[in-house]
């Protein structure tokens, strides 16, 4: 037969239970902040006035009106019609842009880490959260930027070169491919 060795239990103190929670609640508020402190800054995208479809991504071109200010209101920066490659502007810029609309207004802050962060910028302290107001006229992909380039190209090309095919020939109608000068026959 086993002989089962009996340990008796010690009871508990009064209010040992309660510090034990409280441990545990102190526990889980320690990790809660410790990961709050972790989370990447955030940009504030408020809508002044909606947009309508799809947004700009990281790869695109956009064409903005902006207006940044620091947080005392001082203008530091402006633009009309101004083309910015989002892959090209702080961090927070291009956040904040992939959560516009075309054709739609917002007002954005974004927090000195996704700006300029310690370095700081010209007018801009280091360690300043930046304020914005950002209409998104409109937006294109790289690919099409470019492919915008080569026709501008081709046809800087052909106007260095006299133009269309037949221009520049006496005699010819304009645009007319391959027109024989005056005097001589065409051939047939």
């Amino acid at each position: 037969m086993t002989e089962i060795t009996r340990v008796p239990l010690q009871p508990i103190a009064r209010g040992s239970l309660t510090k034990l929670w409280i441990g545990i609640a102190a526990v889980a508020l320690l990790a809660g902040g410790v990961a709050w402190a972790a989370m990447p800054a955030s940009v504030d995208v408020d809508t002044i006035k909606a947009g309508s479809g799809e947004s700009p991504t990281r790869e695109d071109v956009a064409l903005v009106n902006y207006k940044g200010t620091l947080p005392d209101g001082k203008v530091f920066d402006e633009g009309k019609q101004a083309v910015l490659p989002l892959a090209e502007v702080v961090p927070g810029f291009t956040k904040a842009l992939e959560q516009m609309q075309r054709g739609g207004k917002y007002k954005v802050h974004i927090p000195s880490e996704l700006a300029y962060g310690e370095k700081g910028a010209g007018p801009i302290p280091a360690n300043t959260d930046l304020d914005f107001e950002i209409e998104l006229l409109d937006f294109k992909s790289r690919a099409e930027i470019e492919q915008q380039q080569r026709i501008m190209q081709q046809l800087q090309q052909m106007q260095g070169a006299g133009g269309m095919p037949g221009a520049g020939i006496p005699g010819a109608p304009a645009g007319a491919p391959g027109a024989a000068p005056q005097g001589v026959p065409p051939t047939q």
